[in-house]
């Protein structure tokens, strides 16, 4: 009888060098970016984006020109973006988990018939529901107010399905015991099962918050005062028929980046173990 013989494994080396090319490819167009903003608008304008390094060329004045008073709408756009970015994800993570939470773990007429609904508006383009949004935020006196922006997808389907689905697979013995040391059920809520999702609210911290950073066609729609635009509407603006600011517009968006690697950072430990427990069935 013949013995099937064992598949030898990658060497290590092997692997890691095929990661540091993923990477390096990764990291390339930041690389590029970043080596633009430190260049003036001239050599774009003639050149383009290229990797080429030329020392005698490089400053920090486009950084320098944004934290100056000529340049003090983009501060107020970078303010604007954290706000409403901080706000939307804290309220998201909070209202999404409690319907998630309930979805999986109470057991009431129409249960399934609201998760379908779910479903559904998953499917549900955003750009075909702007419109009713829009009519919406008139009637509710929403327009050219942060509120406007924030509450029509403050309870998102996406994290919802994602919560629903974690809190699934856990054990639902938490809630009896919860229940038989006098704790109500928002107690059990945030102080067992909240703990317990860590994982998951690590994971919808970091996909929320990059969606509320970059979203640009609704604050577009709604806001209308020019100290209240968020930071991707402000930078857009710098783009006109008239001039076009790109020295300005690529340190901008370089300095955007930070945030959301800042908040990719802190997730991550939580992002990576929530990945781990969805694929170790136990």
């Amino acid at each position: 009888m013949l013995t099937q013989q064992r598949k030898r494994p990658i060497p290590a080396f092997l692997l890691l060098m095929l990661f540091l090319v993923l990477a390096a490819l990764a990291l390339f167009p930041f690389y590029s970016l970043a080596l633009a903003s430190l260049k003036p608008s001239k050599e774009m304008l003639r050149y383009g984006l290229n990797v080429k390094l030329q020392p005698e060329l490089l400053s920090m004045h486009n950084y320098t020109f944004l934290f100056s008073a000529s340049a003090k709408k983009y501060l107020l756009w970078y303010k604007n973006s954290v706000l409403i970015s901080l706000v939307y994800t804290v309220l998201c993570l909070l209202l999404s988990s409690m319907v998630g939470y309930g979805l999986a773990m109470y057991r009431f007429a129409g249960r399934n018939i609201i998760f379908v609904f779910v479903l559904l508006v998953m499917m549900v383009p955003v750009e075909i529901i702007m419109l009713p949004l829009y009519k919406q935020m008139i009637s509710f006196h929403l327009i050219d107010t942060y509120s406007g922006v924030i509450l029509p997808f403050v309870v998102a389907p996406l994290p919802i399905f994602f919560f629903r689905q974690y809190a699934e697979g856990l054990p639902k013995d938490f809630l009896d015991a919860g229940r038989i040391d006098g704790c109500s059920e928002y107690g059990i809520f945030f102080k067992i099962m909240v703990p317990l999702m860590t994982p998951a609210f690590g994971a919808m911290a970091i996909l929320q918050a990059l969606a509320s950073w970059n979203s640009f066609v609704w604050p577009l729609i709604v806001l209308k005062t020019g100290e209240k635009l968020t930071l991707p509407i402000g930078l857009a603006s710098l783009i006109t028929p008239y001039g076009n600011n790109y020295d300005i517009l690529i340190a901008g968006s370089v300095l955007a980046i930070v945030p959301i690697l800042i908040v990719f950072i802190f997730f991550q430990r939580f992002f990576v173990s929530g990945l781990t427990v969805g694929g170790v069935k136990g």
